[in-house]
Order: C-alpha cells, then structure tokens, then sequence
C-alpha cells in the first residue's frame, strides 16, 4: 500500500509540474485568461468562454470590432444568447450584447501550437439558437472538449443574431438584412486574426455547422467576403440551395413585422425599425398561422442582398474553387417534419393512407399540376408492389420530405462544388445511426433511423461525455464521426490525420458521386455511388422539364407553433417518460420531438411549395443535379434550441 500511495504522488506531481497552459492571451481587443482542466495524465485543456469578438452590434448594422478592455479579461463562463424568442414563441431570452465566443485549446506534455482550428455554427432555423447549445446539468451540447481532446484540435463556437434584430430584411438598402451572416463572418475573421495566439493556425481554419448552421456554413463559403479566412467547410443537414435557405421575398415578412410594431410601411420603414424596442421587434417575428394548408407566409432567413451574397447562390460556387467541402445529410432528416403534414407517420397501430402520400408530393410538385404529382408518385411508389406494408407507406413518405428539404439539394451543392473546384476536394455522407427514441414503448416507430439533429450528440462526443447514456455501439459512432471530422479538418482527407477510421472514405467526383454512409455497422459496404440517384434525377431532370401548369410565387414558412398544442406537448412529454430517463436527458431536442408530434395531433398540416432545381445545362446528363433559376422560390424552416 505504501508503494502504491508513492506511486499516485510520484504520478501527481509528474502532472503538476508538466501541466500546460496558456496562462494569460494576447488579443486584438486585449488581454484574456481562461479556466485550465486536467484531462488525464499529461493531457490539459484550456478552455475560454465569453471571449468578444464584437462589439454590441447597432440594431439592423453590421457588427464592428470590439474596443477593447483594460486589464485582464476572465473568461470562464458562457454569454448570453443573441435576443431570440423562447422555445414557446411567447416571449424573450437573451441580449443585444451576444457577440461572444468560446475557445478549447489541448495540450500535452507541452503548450500547443499550430494545431488545427474548428469553428462551429449552430442551427435553430435562423430564429434560435446558441453557442453552447442545449444543456442539461451544466453539460453543454455544443461544449467542444471531446472533439479538442480527441482530434488534437482547437474549437471555437460563438453567438450571432438570429430572428428579427439576425435576418429582418426590406429588400433594399435601408435593411438589407443578413446581420446574422456578418456577425458570423466577423467571428470567423476575429479566429483568422487571433487564433495563433492560442495555438492555432490561421491558415488551417474549418467552419462546420448543422441545419441552418450547415446552410450558414454554406453561405460563407459562397461570400466572397471570407477569401483566404478559412480552408474547409462542413455542412450537416443544411446547404445553401435548401428551400428554406434563402428569402426570395422578404418586403413582405417586414411589413408584417413593421404593422405589428407600429411603423409604418413606406420609405420611412426602416428608419422608424430602428429606433424601435429590440424586444417588441423580436416578439413580431412569430407569425400567426392558419390551420390552412394553403396559407403561404415568409420566414426570416437570409436574402441575395448584392453584398454578403452578390448573386443566388448557385452562381457563387466559383468562390468555392480552393475550399475542401465535406457535406451530408441524416438518412431520415425529414421525419420530424413529416409529422406535420402527415400526422399518421408516427402512429404504431394507425395506417398512413397512400392518399396522404399523393396530397404531399401534389403540394410539392403544385406547379407542374397533375402530371408533375403522378410522375413524382410512380417514382416514390416505384417497390411497392401491389400492396405495400404499413412501414414502407411510411418511410416513404420521410424519404419524400427528407429527399425535398435536404438530400436533394445537398448532392446539387456537392455537385457545384465538385463541377468549380481546383484544389478543394469534396465529399459525400449520410448517416444512418438510428434514433434512440424510436421503438415500441417508445414516442416514435422502431423503423426510425438518423433523425433531423441526431448527429450533433455523436459529433460532440456525447457517449463520452455522459456513458451510462449510451451503449457501447454509440460510442463508436461517436469515435468514428470525431476522426472523420477532425482528419478532415486537419489535412482535407477525412481518411488522414492521425487519427483511424473504419472504412476509407472515397472523394465525391462529377463523375462518380461517390459517398459514405456513417453508422455503428459500418464496414467496406457502406461506400457507394449516386445517393438516391434515382430520386436525384426526378427532381432535378424530370420535374424541371414537366410543362408548367401555374406558378407559385408565394414563400412558405415552416414554424413550430405551440399556442394551441400545450396541453398535447405535456401529454406527449408524459409519453417519451416511459422510455429510459437517460435517452431523454441525453437527446439534445426531446422539446421539438414533443411540440412536433403535438401539432401534428393537433391537426397543422404544413405544405411547403415545389421547388424544382432547374433543368440541366445543354450538354450535362440526366440526373445531375443542377440548380436552375427557377431554384428555392419558396422558404422552409423549424425551431429546436
């Protein structure tokens, strides 16, 4: 015994007298320290929170560099949110002063230097959202210890504005709208600027992000305000050719908002939003919907303003050319919509009529009238046979919406990038892990894979961080998606980096459209070619070239409305607290599973409008996707924390 307490002191006081740190940083704005960490035996962390790389941002103008401060600055605790709406919608949270990030440097045995930098964008449909993302016992979904750890990498997450005060826009330029994308573009360039006192290098900078935070990810990739800032991008969930990636109208929306607020709506508009109260702006971003399937309204999301965005999107890809993009989506990323516009989905016992399946893909297909919708319904139906089972009615109907909202236009953006690149390499995901909350005593059906955000808690670690949360196989998941995602951001091969991988992971060429499906089976089967080509080549090839029967020029917004769904989120809560407590504290957004099965039941059907890509150039072929100028008339969007 004596031995062994010799040991542990010998072992201790090696630690303490190796231990790294940064100690006291020097920034731009001055001087900063953070909180040091122990993570094992010649492994710490420093860990900085509350960073500014802004400051307070003038209401509806772009961020401008923070001042200053005197002293030392103690960064050892989170900022608030950006001001946004609560996840009810009926009120407020956070600050006008949110322009703050959040920094996590490894060291070994010796301070670190020139690792590579991680800088994460998160989602909430432009209207919601943080930088540390959902917590639970003060551990933080966003938190980026074990992707620093693990990958032997520095992350960075910070705040940008979101809803009214992040993305109003008039349409021209008294409110051209897009503060949320500068705000992300000035942390991106404070992490450029600065990132090399912390260890990092500024010429090796990656920015990923899911969902709207994928699109943003996207978005940045395209501005040609960001060359030569950073070197990689991720997209999960979310490019910027979504449908609900960009406002094709927001005028409306903003006099909408300016009628509530007691503005008036001429030349004087932008003026007078102004100068009104932050928190009367924020409560007028909540649109009030009709149970209509119909009714078509705007949401706020960013714009083609000639400046952050000079062009639509599909044009800026030669801004591309030099950017290593990795994007994908989760196999059923469109389930926990589905619930909206086709209640049955999610029902064990209840069939989901074929009907309800050829109302759906006739809204989506709306303006190419009946031929659009039959054709679209033999290409959906085409294994069925003649008496399809209960699950494949429903599973089609996910990969219907999953197919339209996000696959669809993923493998068109992974095309645009691949088609301009000169020395970017491009690559090509899905992830199929299935949903924990998918089963019989469980709130959703046990054929349920990857649903919308499943990936964060795997990409963040979090079988790690909370283990009796998780089973052994998720932990591999989450091993596997840390080594793809830091390999790549380390050397633009997700296969290389120091770090091994389960399976070699192929780049995505014109020519070949080669991917990766990512779950806890994987093995040399699970890389293919042509993702879904089959439904690649109806949206962007047949549809397209159908003759149109009367255009949709209206936007639509896909919002998570509670008013009326209260009682039915506590009844649908009650439900999910049959399964393990452990898979409900773990995932990230039981909340949006609630509110969405609720409004379902509550009888909201949501609708978004077609969206076409656009036919072919002369000379591309059939099933390449290729977004025309038709492309995104319409704007889809979700709320989740």
């Amino acid at each position: 015994m004596a031995v062994l307490g010799i040991l542990a002191a010998v072992v201790l006081l090696l630690e303490t007298v190796s231990a790294a740190s940064l100690g006291v940083v020097y920034t731009e704005g001055g001087m900063v320290t953070g909180k040091s960490i122990s993570l094992g035996l010649f492994r710490r962390m420093d860990v900085f929170k509350g960073i500014p790389f802004a400051g307070i941002p003038g209401r509806f103008e772009k961020p401008q560099r923070h001042p200053g401060w005197d002293g030392i600055l103690k960064a050892t605790e989170y900022r608030n949110r950006c001001l946004q709406l609560n996840l009810l919608m009926n009120d407020v949270r956070g600050n006008e002063d949110c322009l703050y990030l959040n920094i996590w440097v490894p060291h070994g045995s010796k301070v670190s230097t020139n690792l590579p930098v991680m800088v994460w964008i998160y989602g909430g449909a432009f209207l919601l959202g943080g930088s540390m993302g959902a917590n639970f016992l003060d551990n933080y979904l966003y938190s980026g210890q074990e992707i620093a750890d693990r990958g032997n990498v520095i992350v960075v997450t910070f705040g940008y504005r979101v809803g009214t005060l992040g993305f109003l826009s008039t349409g021209d330029s008294s409110l051209p709208g897009n503060y949320g994308l500068w705000d992300q573009h000035a942390a991106i360039a404070w992490v450029h600027r600065n990132i090399r006192s912390f260890g990092g290098d500024p010429d090796n900078i990656t920015v990923f992000g899911e969902s709207a935070g994928g699109a943003s990810v996207s978005l940045q990739t395209l501005s040609p305000h960001n060359k030569g800032l950073f070197k990689r991008a991720i997209s999960q969930s979310g490019v910027a050719l979504c449908p609900w990636a960009i406002n094709k109208n927001p005028r409306k929306f903003a006099e909408e908002v300016a009628v509530k607020v007691g503005c008036p709506t001429d030349a004087s508009m932008g003026a007078c939003l102004k100068m009104t109260d932050p928190v009367h702006l924020t409560k007028a971003g909540v649109l009030n919907l009709t149970a209509s399937p119909d009714m078509y309204n705007l949401i706020l999301s960013p714009v083609v303003d000639g400046d952050f965005l000079p062009d639509e999107p599909h044009n800026l890809f030669h801004n591309t050319a030099a950017i290593d993009y990795l994007a994908g989506v989760n196999d059923m990323d469109g389930h926990i919509f589905t619930g909206f516009d086709v209640a049955s989905v999610n029902s064990h016992l209840v069939d989901t009529p074929t009907e309800d399946v050829k109302r759906l893909l006739a809204a989506l297909t709306k303006d190419k009238g009946t031929l659009g919708s039959e054709n679209a319904y033999s290409t959906y139906t085409y294994e069925w046979g003649s008496k399809p089972s209960r699950e494949a009615v429903k599973k089609t109907v996910v990969d219907i919406e999953t197919d339209y909202i996000f696959l669809i236009p993923t493998q068109a953006t992974l095309y645009l990038h691949a088609a301009n690149a000169t020395s970017g390499r491009t690559y090509s995901y899905i992830f199929s892990e299935p949903n924990r909350l998918g089963g019989l005593t469980k709130p959703f059906p046990s054929w349920l894979g990857a649903d919308h955000a499943d990936d964060l808690q795997y990409v963040f670690g979090k079988p790690f961080t909370t283990p009796l949360g998780y089973w052994p196989r998720h932990r591999d998941v989450s091993r596997y998606m840390i080594a793809y995602w830091t390999n790549f951001a380390k050397t633009g091969d997700p296969n290389k980096g120091g770090l091994s991988v389960p399976v070699s992971w192929p780049a995505f060429t014109s020519t070949g459209h080669q991917f990766l499906e990512i779950n806890s089976k994987m093995d040399k089967g699970y890389v293919g070619q042509k993702l879904r080509m089959r439904f690649v080549n109806f949206w962007t090839s047949v549809l397209p070239n159908l003759p149109t029967v009367h255009k949709v020029a209206k936007t639509f917004s896909w919002v998570l409305f509670i008013d009326s769904c209260l009682n039915l989120q506590k009844n649908i809560f009650s439900r999910s607290l049959k399964s393990p407590i452990s898979e409900l504290i773990i995932h990230p957004y039981w909340p949006l599973i609630a509110v969405a099965e609720a409004a379902a039941q509550a009888g909201r059907p949501r609708l978004p409008s077609p969206q076409p890509l656009g036919p072919a150039p002369p000379g591309e072929s059939q099933g390449v996707p290729w977004p025309g100028e038709r492309h995104s008339p319409s704007t889809v969007s979700w709320v989740y924390l």
